[in-house]
């Protein structure tokens, strides 16, 4: 990991610095969406903990298990070495699905009035955070002018490209959030969104091959979709009447939402290449 400075025996790494900025960042607007829901920012604050928390540990037991179980049962004492990498986004979004879920029964709050809001903010923290990620991708065979220079080699900026596409999918559901038809909806197209993002950053990536140009993070992306699928039919269907859940004035305009994805990509970019490169 690229260390940015440090205090005595404390070091601060640009990808921790990044998922700090990002967890703030999507917090914040998860508490600011729930107001506008009538949900209290106690209960938003919360959640967030609980996904953050969740998360970390579900993307380290997926890596773990999906990835390379061999060499963690031979030397159990790496598992708990998570600062030298090995996270799965795949585990990450199962367990937070299913601590959030838990955590909403408890709080007698419906899941997908939940979900729908935590996803914008997931969004956008998953963007950002990829800023800081030093997890390159494959050494580029024709040389572009955006590819970087790592130990001698040109490769893909996988996480530029991740970052691009999560910051477009952050815009598009925090639109869709006025004029969505029901509870679930922003939480169904994450689910079959963001699985697809990954499928198309990971043939930039190198991970364990399972068939052809497929990897194991092809196949859990599959997985995530076609949950998705399933409960974007069983919604679909339990919805008889269209739900306005926001006033007109709190709709998103295409113009603000254009500035604000360009001004994302830029900022980021900037960032990427200024500390990576």
């Amino acid at each position: 990991m690229k260390e940015l400075f440090s205090f005595g025996p404390i070091h601060i790494y640009f990808f921790g610095l990044m998922i700090a900025i990002a967890a703030i960042s999507g917090g914040a607007f998860a508490i600011k969406q729930g107001e506008k829901r009538g949900i209290n920012e106690d209960i938003i604050f919360n959640l967030i903990i609980i996904v953050v928390v969740s998360g970390v540990l579900g993307a380290r037991l997926f890596y773990i298990f999906f990835y390379d179980p061999s060499f963690y049962f031979s030397n159990p004492g790496e598992i708990i070495k998570i600062n030298e990498g090995g996270l799965s986004i795949h585990g990450g979004i199962f367990s937070a699905i299913v601590a959030g879920y838990v955590y909403s029964i408890k709080s007698k709050i419906s899941f997908f009035k939940l979900a729908d809001i935590a996803v914008i903010g997931i969004a956008l923290a998953q963007g950002i955070g990829r800023v800081g990620c030093d997890v390159f991708g494959k050494p580029m065979t024709n040389i572009m002018i955006w590819g970087i220079n790592y130990n001698g080699q040109i490769l893909h900026p996988a996480q530029v490209y991740e970052f691009i596409l999560d910051y477009i999918l952050f815009i598009i559901l925090w639109r869709r959030s006025s004029k969505k038809k029901f509870e679930g909806e922003l939480f169904v197209i994450y689910l079959i969104a963001f699985p697809i993002i990954r499928g198309i950053v990971e043939f930039f990536r190198i991970n364990p091959v399972i068939w052809g140009p497929f990897s194991i993070s092809h196949s859990l992306s599959l997985v995530l979709v076609i949950i998705g699928l399933i409960i974007y039919k069983f919604l679909s269907k339990r919805t008889t009447e269209k739900n306005n859940f926001h006033a007109e004035e709190n709709k998103l305009k295409l113009t603000t939402s254009i500035l604000y994805l360009v001004a994302l990509i830029v900022i980021s970019i900037f960032i990427f290449y200024f500390v990576q490169g």
